[in-house]
């Protein structure tokens, strides 16, 4: 959401009307999922995505006539029989797409954005208190609207100023996550070692805060760190906590965790050692690792291959 907000704004500072095009609903297998979007300049440009490639073409002809005057329109695509790589997707899915013009930015902070999708405010926009409106297409005061939640990303929480924890960090970034790393060593610490950090905390991890947006992935091999940083961790409300280390140190950690106070039943929130069975050996290797089993944990899923799931492969929104 950030970089289409970067987008808009932009292209508004340069004097431009842009269009956004949104996907409000889907239904069966798509590429892209519910709240997925595309920015589409006065000059045709392109700027993220509803579909992965599939129909973003027609959606920028449906902005071009929405940005020279036309109201703003809601499109459905789907699999067409013979014509279906031309406009449609041919993965057998189908999504509803509200195009709009926008005067100005959209609407910031925390809550649930509501956009009209039909009648004489279609594309009128109002963000309300969080929770106050379930996610996704639905009636609203006699109107047809979307919503949707506008909330922080989340948050990586690295202790441990390693070369892991810089390649953690560059992929997390690339998710579009906030991220932190959490080190009492100053000499490790620094913006030279770690440049896609978001923030770097010379400090004692003891102290390190968690929320349920957030996870926590400690890579140090230290007592002295590693007990205080997974203490805290394991009490906070993080949706996700790991660390590194073999299994024989697994086992030395979770006595000393233990000792430390901490419960049986919050070390069974630990994921030691960190990361997915996926052969990682190098840094970035095993930043991967570790940051697909977290997506796997915030989505509700196990991290197994998907030719062999019969479910959705898509996380449900």
């Amino acid at each position: 959401m950030s970089g289409v907000r970067d987008e808009l704004a932009r292209l508004l500072a340069q004097g431009e009307r842009p269009a956004l095009a949104t996907v409000v609903a889907v239904r069966r297998s798509a590429p892209r999922p519910v709240g997925s979007k595309l920015v589409v300049s006065e000059g045709g440009e392109l700027y993220g995505s509803v579909s992965g490639g599939c129909v973003e073409s027609d959606v920028a002809v449906q902005a071009a006539e929405v940005i020279a005057g036309s109201e703003p329109r809601l499109v459905t695509y789907g699999i067409a029989d013979d014509e279906a790589w031309e406009i449609g997707l041919p993965c057998g899915g189908e999504i509803d797409v509200f195009v709009q013009r926008l005067e100005g930015e959209l609407p910031e902070g925390e809550g649930v954005l509501v956009t009209c999708l039909a009648g004489e405010r279609a594309g009128r926009q109002e963000l309300l208190p969080r929770g106050s409106l379930e996610p996704g297409v639905q009636e609203l005061d006699g109107e047809t609207v979307f919503a949707e939640v506008l909330a922080e990303p989340p948050r990586l929480v690295v202790v441990g100023a390693t070369d892991t924890a810089e390649e953690l960090c560059r992929a997390a970034g690339s998710l579009g996550w906030r991220s932190v790393v959490i080190d009492p060593r100053s000499r490790l610490a620094t913006r030279e070692r770690l440049p896609s950090a978001g923030e770097i905390v010379v400090s004692w991890p003891d102290s390190l805060e968690a929320d349920e947006d957030s996870a926590v992935v400690v890579l140090t091999h230290e007592e002295r760190l590693d007990v205080p940083a997974l203490t805290a961790a394991l009490a906070s409300d993080a949706f996700y906590v790991g660390a590194i280390g073999s299994r024989k140190t697994q086992a030395k950690r979770r006595e000393r965790l233990l000792d430390a106070g901490a419960s049986e039943d919050a070390l069974e929130r630990l994921s030691g050692p960190a990361g997915l069975d996926l052969g990682a050996q190098s840094p970035a290797e095993t930043a991967v690792s570790i940051l697909a089993e977290i997506l796997a944990v915030r989505a509700g899923r196990d991290g197994g291959r998907l030719r062999e799931r019969s479910g959705p492969i898509h996380a449900v929104t």
